[in-house]
């Protein structure tokens, strides 16, 4: 082999955490214990046997996660073991915690890598450096939880399959600066079994990434397939062809060091255990290649430390690494519901758990924990599209659900904690009508508070029900406060207006009044039948034509739906002059060519192809459902292709500027690779930029970007912000994280400049479902359900503060019975 340079070569050995792809969740769990416990089993026979052919060993743990379902289940004696094995650096740790998707929260991220943290202070073991292996993408806010958290270098080893890496290049070192000034050292490196693919793993050879002459070898099973022995050769052969050809290709590209870091696993298989034959390999090439070529077994500390040693040369970027991989949580939007509201608890919680001593630290761990679990990387098993009724898909999908579920069982269960000590009581007969509402936020609000009415109470004496006159009063002052009452299934359900100071905690009390003398108006407008349909001068008109409130005049055509929202504070129009009305349904399903895998695979980075078909819904009906003192509701019915039901459920307040909206979906079950919008297409009407909220960070999508990042869709925690000259428009997301820009046709993918300001203000659309991916999403999309969106209008307010309106628009404040 002939080669410019004297290289070498750093093989990084570990195994891929996959929690659910090719195994049960908890089989995993166990795999990656008894991985570690083979991997000290290794250590000891290569020490005991004072063995040269294997000497060199080392192993890499992938993550904080597998370290510590290993320390709840190994002996003491594996955990000296494995201790002194660290100290004396034949095994790394890495302080990142799970491969992980933008779903996860901020809270969430940082206390997990706080554990790697703490790990290592406790044990006097600094752990600097994480690795990651297979997502494509991290948000901008994964900087400081690392940095934070004493994890100054990340080697990230992503998966290029419907994605690709940042900054137009791989095997390249970046610092990557968070917006408050953190740095960390990025290494950008090949795929996590690259290592197999150059054959340094003896029986576990592939090719994925090399699409050589080889490759259609191995693909076809030529080789490998005679004995042992040969297949040594053949493995040593094709190394020598491939790592020659690597190594000249680096050095043609003005690679700028002499060394490479690989990554390489023990079996050819995601979840894999440890193979003390690399080591044995890896000294025979050191004696083949005789300081041409070196070749290490290493941790990543011991890479970066050689990394930092070109440091003053290495650039600095700033902005999202957009993940490709984040929309996975499309294909489960029903458990995703659950996770976020999960998430709402969990944040409510620690706003009341602030300064006191409320909660239960037990319930909060457990709870981000499942959290956690399912935000993790691994969508599914490997078949779920290919054999959706294969049982360990369904058995993989429902203990996946169940991290969400037990999340937000755990979430709910520290929230009654909290709240009984601020006084809840349980449901009880013969008891007055009393609540308690708290804002825990850190601003003020004009907001509604929700409180409920069992359906066997009476009040007052009286059987409470629709028709029984009531009115909600401040227990303190005596003030009656707007309120409205609809029924719910087991339960009367009362909107009341109320405002409350940052943390501001009040008491409500509901009382009988008098009804309504009723006679003969003069100045009628409802006519013999019962119907209120002429428009009187000097009131706000509320029909489906038109609704007008303090703050909005809503115009709807029969044929889309919403026309127009009217700012009256600016009187601009705050909805985008086009066909497509807001929270209108978009359809999209691509025929099958070839088989069901197979379509999936073609599309690559476009979750769509060019023979996708796309329906628009069209109204059927609309009418006024609710109309009290505090809203008026209408529900539109549309007809959508791929669904039984499409409907929108329009609450539009009188009292604050905000519209709510219910959009409730019977989704028909198909195979075929789908999408489904709904439509978001608001606008200020003036030199606007568009704001997302990510994990730790907020960003302009197609700016505040790196370079050659996806800007394809984004995976969000709250919602977007329309930052105007004058006003802002928040547009609150509850329940379907992932958003999508502009056009949404098949077209040649772009990558983000940093400087796509006209990218930056095209229309958004909440991309609610999408079942694409030709392995691990879950192939069936059927079903009931209802996503929340909530549009509120602002003026003088940052991004920032109109973020945190919008969470607490999505969290709420809390309202719940008291005792007297």
């Amino acid at each position: 082999m002939e080669l410019k340079r004297k290289w070498k070569i750093y093989l990084m050995h570990h195994s891929h955490t996959d929690i659910g792809y090719t195994e049960r969740q908890d089989k995993i769990a166990t795999y990656h214990v008894d991985f570690m416990k083979q991997a000290i089993d290794i250590l000891h026979e290569i020490h005991e046997s004072n063995s040269e052919e294997y000497k060199g060993f080392v192993w890499q743990c992938e993550n904080h996660w597998q370290v510590e379902n290993f320390y709840q289940c190994a002996s003491e004696q594996y955990i000296r073991d494995f201790e002194n094995y660290v100290k004396s650096g034949e095994i790394g740790l890495s302080g990142n915690y799970l491969n992980m998707t933008e779903l996860v929260g901020e809270e969430v991220l940082n206390s997990r890598i706080a554990k790697a943290k703490k790990y290592g202070e406790e044990r006097n073991i600094p752990i600097s450096s994480g690795m990651s292996a297979d997502i494509n993408g991290y948000a901008w806010g994964y900087v400081d939880a690392l940095y934070e958290n004493g994890i100054k270098n990340l080697y990230s080893c992503l998966h290029p399959h419907h994605g690709m890496f940042p900054l137009y290049k791989k095997m390249i070192p970046f610092f990557w600066e968070s917006p408050k000034g953190n740095k960390i050292l990025i290494w950008s490196g090949e795929h996590y079994n690259f290592g197999n693919e150059l054959q340094f793993a003896p029986n576990a050879g592939s090719t994925y990434m090399l699409n050589d002459e080889i490759g259609k070898q191995i693909r076809e099973r030529s080789v490998y397939n005679t004995s042992q022995e040969k297949t040594k050769e053949e493995e040593l052969s094709i190394l020598e062809i491939r790592l020659k050809r690597y190594l000249e290709n680096l050095e043609k590209e003005n690679y700028p060091f002499d060394f490479v870091p690989v990554m390489v696993s023990g079996a050819i298989t995601d979840n894999s255990p440890p193979s003390k034959e690399i080591a044995k390999r890896v000294n025979l090439l050191n004696q083949k290649y005789e300081g041409k070529i070196t070749f290490q077994m290493a941790t990543l500390d011991t890479f970066f430390q050689c990394v930092r040693e070109y440091e003053k040369d290495i650039p600095t970027y700033k902005g999202d690494w957009n993940d490709w991989w984040a929309d996975g949580v499309g294909s489960t939007p029903g458990p995703v519901k659950i996770y976020k509201n999960a998430q709402r608890k969990l944040n409510l919680c620690k706003k009341l758990d602030k300064e006191t001593d409320l909660g239960d630290l037990e319930l909060v761990e457990k709870a981000s924990e499942n959290l956690m679990l399912y935000a993790e990387h691994t969508w599914g098993y490997s078949s779920s599209i290919s054999e959706p009724w294969e049982t360990l898909v369904g058995e993989l999908e429902m203990k996946k659900t169940a991290y969400a579920i037990n999340g937000n069982t755990y979430a709910s269960k520290n929230l009654d904690k909290i709240l009984a000590k601020k006084g809840e009581v349980s449901i009880k007969n013969f008891r007055p009508q009393h609540f308690r509402v708290i804002n825990p936020h850190e601003i003020p609000l004009r907001t509604k508070a929700v409180i409920y009415v069992e359906l066997w109470e009476y009040l007052d004496g009286v059987s409470f029900g629709l028709d029984v006159p009531f009115e909600v009063v401040d227990s303190i002052t005596g003030k009656v406060l707007p309120s409205q009452v609809v029924r719910i299934p087991r339960a009367f359900e009362i909107e009341v207006m109320v405002s409350l100071e940052a943390k501001e905690e009040r008491e409500l009390s509901i009382r009988r009044i008098k009804p309504k003398e009723i006679t003969i108006k003069n100045h009628a407008h409802i006519g013999a039948e019962g119907i209120e349909d002429i428009i009187l001068s000097n009131t706000y008109e509320e029909s489906t034509r038109k609704v007008e409130t303090n703050d909005f005049i809503i115009q709807f055509s029969l044929k889309k739906g919403i026309e127009k929202i009217i700012n009256k504070a600016t009187n601009e129009n705050i909805v985008r002059d086009m066909d497509i009305a807001p929270f209108s349904g978009i359809y999209e399903i691509t025929p099958i060519k070839g088989d069901f895998c197979d379509t999936r695979r073609r599309m690559g980075r476009n979750r769509k192809a060019e023979s996708t078909k796309r329906y628009y819904s069209f109204l059927t009906d609309i009418g006024v459902v609710e109309n009290g003192e505090v809203f008026i509701a209408l529900r539109l019915d549309y007809q959508l292709e791929g669904t039984g039901t499409y409907s929108v459920f329009l609450k539009i307040y009188k009292q604050m500027p905000q519209i709510d909206a219910m959009v409730r979906i019977h989704k028909h079950s198909i195979w075929e690779p789908e999408n489904l919008y709904v439509a978001l297409p608001f606008t200020t009407n003036e030199n606007e930029s568009t704001y997302v909220d990510k994990t730790g960070c907020i960003i302009r999508p197609g700016i505040d970007q790196l370079p050659g990042s996806n800007k394809e869709f984004y995976l969000i925690q709250n919602g977007i912000v329309l930052h105007g000259e004058k006003s802002n428009v928040i547009i609150s997301i509850k329940d379907a994280p992932l958003i999508t820009f502009g056009d949404l046709e098949s077209k040649p993918i772009e990558l983000c400049t940093g400087e796509d300001v006209d990218y930056n203000r095209e229309t958004p659309y909440s991309w609610i479902m999408n079942n694409y991916w030709e392995t691990n999403f879950k192939a069936d999309l059927g079903g009931f359900y209802e996503f929340a969106y909530s549009i509120l209008v602002t003026e003088n307010e940052t991004p920032k503060e109109s973020f945190i309106k919008c969470e607490a628009t999505n969290e709420g404040v809390l309202g719940f019975y008291i005792d007297k």
